[in-house]
């Protein structure tokens, strides 16, 4: 059933594209309700095939043009350090699915600083955990976002948050650069767990069978050392959006048929 509850719950699509406009759905319903008298509402983007997959479908939903992106700011969970015209970049892909298809304005969209801006790796993740502060609430040196998407690897990383590396653990700074990542490329940018713990709703995004796994253990509790999804906790919602093919482990009774 559906609550405003931390608990984790599931929602299944049939495949990704359905899931996809389910997700797109979903957000545009958030979103215009958080805006609605006027409050700025933070959104933190993911990359990879899903994260623009639900862009599209936002993009191409006639809802779209009910809402006022003037009070919406958009930021990224993650990023690959490489330059701003690389196509692997989450910014770039998030931009050609939604961002451009919309009237938000530039001050809205929060970057990540690319490879080519004349920062280095470290100075890029100062930078944004500076721009983060701007926007913190009192009581954190960032937003808390209305909604938080990620994506999740087979290995159950989120973020540039891999499994058993010490960015999983840190816990007294918003941002950090990210060597050696062990899924290329090997530089990259990411977002800590008390920034993504800090939404109001995390909203976990993934697709197929190869995922089963990851997603098995993310809601069975396993250690968010070694599955860093099992950690990532919305304080109002969390939601694993998945496709029927990944969720080939899930209990039913963690199946939410209502939101």
């Amino acid at each position: 059933m559906a609550s405003d509850s931390p608990a984790k719950r599931v929602v299944i699509g049939a495949d990704p594209s359905s899931l996809a406009r389910t997700v797109a759905d979903r957000f545009l319903i958030r979103v215009k309700a958080r805006i609605a008298d006027g409050r700025i509402a933070h959104v933190a983007l993911t990359g990879g095939s899903m994260g623009s997959a639900v862009l599209r479908a936002v993009a191409e939903d006639p809802r779209a043009d009910e809402v006022d992106w003037s009070l919406v700011h958009f930021w990224w969970g993650d990023e690959r350090f490489v330059p701003a015209a690389d196509p692997d970049r989450n910014a770039l892909q998030a931009r050609e699915a939604l961002l451009d298809r919309i009237p938000v304005p530039a001050e809205n969209i929060h970057e990540m600083a690319a490879s080519d801006a004349g920062l280095s790796l470290d100075d890029a993740a100062r930078a944004y955990a500076d721009e983060l502060a701007v926007y913190g609430d009192g009581r954190r040196a960032w937003p808390s976002f209305a909604v938080c998407f990620l994506g999740v690897g087979p290995d159950g990383h989120i973020a540039s948050l891999f499994p058993d590396r010490d960015e999983i653990r840190v816990t007294d700074a918003a941002v950090l650069p990210v060597r050696e990542s062990p899924k290329p490329p090997p530089e990259r940018i990411t977002l800590t767990r008390p920034v993504i713990n800090a939404s109001k709703r995390v909203w976990l995004v993934l697709t197929g069978a190869e995922k089963a796994s990851a997603l098995g253990l993310a809601l069975a509790g396993a250690n968010y050392e070694n599955v860093p999804a099992a950690g990532a906790k919305g304080r109002k919602r969390t939601v694993f959006f998945v496709d029927e093919a990944a969720a080939a482990e899930v209990a039913p009774d963690l199946i939410d048929v209502d939101y």
